[in-house]
């Protein structure tokens, strides 16, 4: 890069980080006086609602308001610049307005992988902890962890088989009236009810209680009766929670396992998770194409 291209991307960066900074302490001092009631009935230390509940909420404000301000940003030293007639000088000395742009790219890019980045490992973790806060402390917020995940839950395990619950308690990790279903060949094969599930933290597999096993091969049916029986199936108690804001947690990683899990499962709800994916690229794509649309607005006198 020579001189001029570290000059626009000083100003380029410092501009935007002052403006990403400022519009964060309003939101954070606004935000505080509307919870302020709810701060001091948690007993809490300001340290401490600072880090478990602050912690969580900056990051997910400056990455809603990150490709906004990285616009701003562009457009507002880019049109002083144009005022002080240096675009004119730049241009003026022979280098094309491809090369102007060269460290708009630049930042753009860079400014693009941090988003990219946060919305991957640091929003996920921040959302949990910004959630988790507000569920606990905040009751006036919207419940992030609904403790039960209603009735009658079907669902698919894999390609052959199914299994339902009539209720579960997200709470207990407990619930009742469990069944599983195996077909091959478009037939019933094996049958377990339960009069009781339950999640074993321990051993990370589910308990069943007065399980009864029917597995049927033609015309024979073998029936097994079992008062306890551990299982490993391939659901959490997670994935039982109705709750539409699971997706906002869950880091990439855990969001394509739960993706590749529901298509398995043929879930009809799977598309809020696909856009949530997607938009994990995207928007950090979007920082890029807003720099280089506000240089160009911007950049005539």
């Amino acid at each position: 890069m020579k001189k001029i291209d570290r000059y626009i991307l000083k100003k380029f960066l410092t501009t935007f980080f002052f403006c990403i900074l400022l519009m964060t302490l309003v939101v954070v001092v606004i935000d505080i006086s509307e919870k302020t009631d709810d701060f001091v009935k948690s007993h809490l230390s300001p340290w401490r609602i600072f880090i478990d509940y602050y912690g969580g909420f900056i990051p997910r404000i400056d990455a809603m308001l990150f490709p906004l301000f990285v616009f701003i940003a562009v457009i507002f030293f880019t049109s002083k610049m144009a005022d002080r007639s240096e675009n004119i000088a730049i241009l003026s000395s022979g280098i094309s307005f491809r090369r102007f742009l060269l460290p708009y790219w630049i930042g753009g890019s860079f400014l693009a992988l941090l988003l990219w980045g946060g919305y991957h490992i640091v929003l996920p973790k921040a959302n949990m902890q910004w959630s988790s806060f507000e569920a606990k402390y905040i009751p006036s917020s919207l419940d992030y962890a609904s403790n039960f995940s209603g009735r009658n839950y079907y669902f698919r395990i894999d390609s052959n088989s199914y299994a339902g619950i009539r209720y579960f308690d997200t709470t207990n990790k407990s619930g009742g009236n469990f069944f599983v279903q195996r077909f091959a060949n478009n037939q019933l094969v094996y049958n377990l009810r339960s009069d009781a599930i339950a999640w074993d933290t321990a051993i990370k597999k589910w308990k069943l209680s007065g399980v009864i096993e029917r597995t049927l091969s033609g015309d024979k049916e073998t029936v097994r009766r079992s008062p306890t029986l551990t299982m490993q199936y391939n659901f959490k108690p997670r994935d039982l929670r109705r709750d539409e804001f699971l997706k906002d947690r869950l880091t990439t990683v855990e969001l394509n396992e739960l993706i590749a899990l529901q298509k398995l499962r043929g879930t009809e709800g799977i598309n809020d998770l696909l856009v949530e994916r997607y938009n994990r690229d995207a928007i950090p794509v979007s920082v890029l194409i807003l720099t280089l649309i506000g240089a160009i607005l911007s950049s005539k006198k």
